[in-house]
């Protein structure tokens, strides 16, 4: 039994009674990781014949009259899984005649290009802001993943020549790096570098094989096989392996692959291995891959498909569904008048000098000022760290010393269950994250379960917020769920919120299978509207801020460490947040998150209103330096009486 084969048995193992595949053992049949799993079998298309018949029946629930595949019960503009259910379906021998429907809705799909935009200002003259792609979610903007996918899919249906298609390598080019490689979006952010990605590195190859000759290409496979030199991680391995199958032209590549297949099957053969990644070492270990293109880069067009067809714009909303947005509105409105403030806005200071500190005794000397109003007894309890990226060099996410404290007291406390829970916005790997920031040691010790919110299973939850204009939010079930959400922020300036705490820290509340990655659409729609949506509508129970060491400067990825030595809690966000950024020197009044969240009665931000228990703001004060171009992002001062 070749070791493809062995992969596949276990893969079908874990199909769910639907016949779909989640992203992990027991979770909801999706879309996406249905198809990886379909594509993973096409090469051994009959001794599993069941089980892929299982898996696109699975499939077809999510098929939608407009011809494009989506989460049935997920966001209806996330319709970013259609070109991959396409490509899968091409894989296993449908004809593009037979899927003209879902071709043309992938046609139909466009990207929003940029004219002018704040936080595009520092891009223009890094990548082509006019280039038409396809977004994560409708309407939005272009971004690498689904536009490689788009790219990838149409060629296979034989629309390499499409305008639609070329636009879309132009841009898929446009994003990559001259050193190698590629993320989700843009190279640079208020003049600062980001940097690739394997992930989206290995579609966007995948998505220009056999039709772009560009050093850029030749760049890409270079940073993919340094990548998978070193790496240990099983799905950034495997996306490697898979593009690298369609680009081993050179010998250094194909001499990378014995030892690469080893590790692959090494890391698979761990029997917790999720059926995404079960299904993408399949795929990268297969005897042919279903990933690599037949044909050129000039095929003919799908019958019956003009190969110059223009996208259809999308619909504008009709009276009916305007008329019922602005009804919710007004409930929405009605609700948050009424929404009563937290039981008590009282923020407690700790000194913590260091995270040798007794941190577990100092969080639970806080939380008896606090046990009246919130017990933890019995609870399910879900804490949300800030787990953005990992860079050994900078403070980037709450440490892992301090979520350690945070468990210890929950279980003191007397906790049902404990969960930790994170759905960062520039990561989809985020299993890499936890495990290399330090987080799965501390879950391995307490024996805490960590849910990947981007992949959790969304939940449609009416806007309380409305500032988005937005009807409704898709959270995690996870979050939604839980009889307490701790938020566990970093102490942090933000260049575009200003400061980044408890408030910030729910953006990771919201899958980014329905917003995407990075989640865009709702910076777009604002980024402090967008917070405090999230906020009004499941707003965290206790907020705990990790202010030992803080980031000053170009955060959240990209300033310099500043040692502040406290560890701030409350149940009020708004009281946490506002007594935070008094300690950092800014004013809360001048962050329009926090004054929009008190104007909402998500807390209080006024400082004569919020009982200080502890250290004294000024005891522990340590100035930050401010974000770049910060001035433009805040209100101003407000005026000082005469």
């Amino acid at each position: 039994m070749s070791s493809s084969h062995a992969l596949l048995t276990r893969l079908v193992a874990l199909a769910n009674p639907d016949g779909g595949y989640g992203y992990h053992a027991g979770k909801a049949s999706h879309p996406e990781p249905t198809c990886l799993a379909l594509l993973a079998l096409a090469p051994a298309r009959e001794p599993f014949a069941r089980p892929i018949a299982n898996g696109l029946a699975c499939l077809a629930h999510n098929h939608q009259p407009d011809g494009g595949y989506r989460l049935a019960t997920g966001r209806p503009e996330a319709t970013w899984p259609t070109p991959i259910a396409l490509f899968a379906r091409l894989a296993l021998g449908a004809s593009p005649q037979e899927l003209k429907p879902t071709i043309d809705h992938i046609l139909s799909i466009e990207s929003r290009t940029i004219a002018k935009d704040p936080e595009a200002n520092d891009m223009a003259n890094d990548i082509d802001l006019t280039l038409v792609g396809w977004p994560w979610g409708a309407t939005n903007f272009g971004w690498v993943e689904p536009t490689s996918w788009a790219c990838l899919a149409l060629r296979g249906a034989g629309l390499g020549t499409h305008p639609r298609v070329q636009q879309g390598l132009k841009l898929l080019l446009d994003r990559a790096f001259d050193s190698g490689g590629a993320n989700y979006g843009n190279r640079v952010v208020l003049g600062t570098s980001t940097e690739p990605i394997p992930g989206p590195t290995a579609v966007l190859l995948l998505a220009v094989q056999g039709a772009v000759d560009h050093p850029r290409v030749d760049a890409a496979v270079g940073y993919l096989r340094m990548h998978a030199a070193k790496s240990t991680d099983l799905e950034h391995l495997a996306w490697a392996r898979i593009a690298l199958g369609v680009h081993d032209s050179d010998t250094a590549t194909r001499e990378l692959f014995p030892a690469l297949d080893q590790k692959i099957l090494d890391l698979a053969s761990d029997p917790a291995t999720s059926p995404h990644r079960l299904a993408l070492a399949a795929l990268a270990l297969a005897d042919t891959s279903p990933m690599r293109l037949r044909f050129g880069a000039h095929a003919a067009p799908a019958p019956g498909t003009p190969a110059h067809a223009g996208s259809a714009p999308a619909p504008a909303p009709g009276l009916l569904a305007k008329i019922t947005s602005k009804f919710r509105g007004v409930m929405a409105a009605g609700i948050a008048k009424l929404k009563p403030l937290p039981i008590t806005s009282a923020v407690h200071i700790a000194r913590a000098p260091s995270y040798d500190a007794p941190l577990a005794e100092i969080l639970a000397a806080q939380f008896a000022h606090f046990r009246q109003a919130l017990t933890l007894a019995g609870k399910r309890v879900v804490i949300k760290p800030n787990l953005v990226e990992y860079r050994p060099e900078r403070v980037i996410n709450t440490d892992p010393r301090v979520v350690d404290a945070v468990i210890t007291l929950c279980k003191q406390e007397g906790a049902a269950e404990v969960i930790v829970a994170e759905g960062p916005g520039h990561w989809r790997n985020v299993q890499f994250l936890v495990r290399e920031s330090g987080l799965g040691a501390v879950l391995d010790k307490h024996g805490v379960r960590f849910v990947d919110i981007n992949h959790d299973e969304p939940v449609k939850v009416l806007n309380l917020g409305r500032l988005t204009r937005l009807d409704h939010l898709y959270m995690s079930r996870t979050v939604l769920s839980a009889d307490v959400l701790i938020s566990l922020p970093k102490l942090k300036m933000h260049h575009w919120a200003g400061v980044t705490l408890s408030l910030k820290n729910l953006f990771g509340t919201l899958p980014g299978i329905c917003y995407g990655w990075p989640k865009n659409e709702l910076h777009w729609r604002g980024i402090s509207q967008s917070i405090v949506d999230i906020s009004c509508t499941h707003p965290a129970n206790l907020s705990i801020v990790d202010g030992i060491t803080g980031m000053e400067g170009d955060g959240p990825l990209h300033g310099t460490a500043k040692h502040v030595g406290a560890l701030v809690m409350g149940l009020d966000p708004v009281a946490v947040d506002s007594t935070c950024a008094r300690i950092m020197g800014l004013p809360p009044e001048r962050i329009p998150t926090l004054v929009y969240a008190a104007a909402k009665r998500v807390g209080r931000i006024v400082e004569a209103e919020i009982p200080q228990i502890g250290e004294p703001i000024a005891a522990v004060a340590t100035k930050f330096e401010l974000p770049p171009l910060i001035e433009r992002e805040l209100l101003p001062a407000p005026k000082q009486p005469a």
